[in-house]
């Protein structure tokens, strides 16, 4: 039975042909929703194969897998903590998760249909969902009991907690933004605007904004103070489905039907990039804490990676069965660290193409200075060599600090004498000719 459900699902939900590569591979469904961790070291993806997996975002591989619902998971969220997370899924039921050993702690069972919006307050102790039994059920996150339920004209299709938690905002079927007192469930007042139903909602940090997402095709920015459209955003020719503010409070990124992962300025409603980011529909989106990257999900059944400054993919599978792979076979200590460099870099001046600058002749070489490939903006205008004392600072202190806005995910090596091995086995296999096969 729940093999025959998860084939329903996949033929009810989408029809487009699969593209060639992708960087988080494991799903055997869509993915539905997406969630970094608060360090911005893990990924969660939630999918219509009914798990949910847990991802390390530095070298894009499967950490571990929530296995829990029956039905379709449709929202996942970090807590605070980055130790536990929650799942929604179309089986009626939320799972709160320890991810240190892919347990549940607590399973939430209240609504009566699928349960499509998943939302947590800011001090990790409330748990929001929404279902299309037009009801949010309100949990408390330290008993896994109900709090209470707070009844809706429609389906609800998303929750967000305002500010600092004591209000929160719901969307669904019949078009209307209702915020809502987290304490009373008192209702407090309406947004209205949208031509068909809302699909996905968030919020400013401070709780002034609130932007939404709709089947119409856009986007709308809300006053939470005087319940009132601030802007209209349009730039998708479909309908809107994944949508995350960034943290800067004033751009946010959305992704839809038409595959495309656009970035929007809050303040003038400017489209500030457009990512062709995948060639079916795009259902969900999360950016990591930095900003720096975002990671969207599609009817593909994979997640991408994409640094948002730059609009370049990263880590992406490529076709190298032709080039040389020397740190498979090497016995140097540095060769298994190497593996994380060989996914974005390749060996040759003639390799495949990747997301990183070729690293051959990498030491003495003035950063930033291959010709044809694109860097960052973190990296025009500098001044340094590539050499034992570079290389050492990027890998201890991490990409993201030692080149802000560089593209280039966070990859620390924190073991000293391994971050040695790997400096010396990168000046053994970017200088030798043979052994990068140039």
């Amino acid at each position: 039975m729940k093999f025959i459900t998860l084939i329903i699902g996949l033929l009810a939900y989408f029809y487009w042909p699969l593209p060639a590569a992708a960087d988080l591979v494991g799903h055997g469904g869509i993915i539905r929703a997406i969630d970094f961790s608060p360090d911005g070291r893990r990924v969660l993806t939630g999918s219509f194969d009914f798990s949910a997996i847990l991802w390390d975002f530095e070298d894009q591989q499967e950490i571990g897998r929530l296995d829990g619902h029956e039905g379709p998971v449709t929202g996942v969220v970090y807590f605070a903590d980055g130790q536990r997370a929650a799942t929604s899924s179309d089986d009626t039921s939320a799972i709160i998760w320890n991810l240190q050993n892919q347990t549940e702690i607590f399973k939430l069972r209240g609504h009566k249909h699928k349960v499509m919006a998943l939302a947590l307050s800011p001090d990790d102790l409330t748990i929001a969902t929404g279902g299309w039994d037009n009801q949010v059920i309100l949990w408390d996150t330290q008993t896994g009991k109900q709090m209470s339920a707070i009844k809706h004209p429609a389906p609800v299709n998303a929750v967000v907690f305002v500010g600092d938690g004591r209000t929160f905002a719901s969307g669904g079927h019949d078009r209307t933004i209702r915020l809502f007192e987290t304490a009373t469930g008192r209702l407090l007042g309406k947004l209205e605007g949208h031509l068909m139903g809302i699909t996905q909602l968030a919020a400013s940090a401070d709780g002034a904004r609130i932007i939404s997402s709709s089947i119409d095709g856009s986007l709308r920015l809300w006053d939470t103070q005087k319940f009132r459209e601030l802007r209209k955003l349009e730039g998708h020719d479909k309908q809107v489905f994944g949508l995350r503010v960034l943290n800067n409070g004033t751009e946010a990124v959305s992704v839809g039907r038409d595959g495309f992962a656009i970035q929007w300025s809050l303040k003038d409603g400017r489209i500030l990039s457009k990512i062709r980011a995948h060639d079916g529909m795009s259902w969900a989106v999360a950016a990591s804490p930095d900003g720096r990257f975002i990671v969207s999900a599609g009817s593909d059944e994979r997640a991408r990676v994409w640094h948002l400054a730059s609009g370049d993919r990263i880590g992406a599978e490529v076709n190298d069965q032709n080039e040389p792979k020397p740190w498979l076979s090497s016995t140097h200590p540095g060769a298994k660290l190497f593996l994380k460099c060989a996914k974005c870099h390749s060996l040759t001046k003639q390799g495949v193409r990747r997301s990183g600058p070729h690293i051959s002749n990498l030491f003495g070489r003035k950063v930033g200075s291959v010709a044809d490939y694109k860097y960052s903006k973190a990296l025009v205008g500098l001044d340094f060599i590539w050499d034992e004392s570079s290389l050492f600072d990027l890998f201890d202190k991490g990409p993201d600090k030692y080149l802000p806005g560089t593209k280039m995910p966070v990859q620390r090596v924190t073991d000293k004498s391994q971050l040695h091995e790997l400096i010396e086995y990168l000046k053994e296999v970017t200088a030798d000719p043979k052994a990068a096969g140039e």
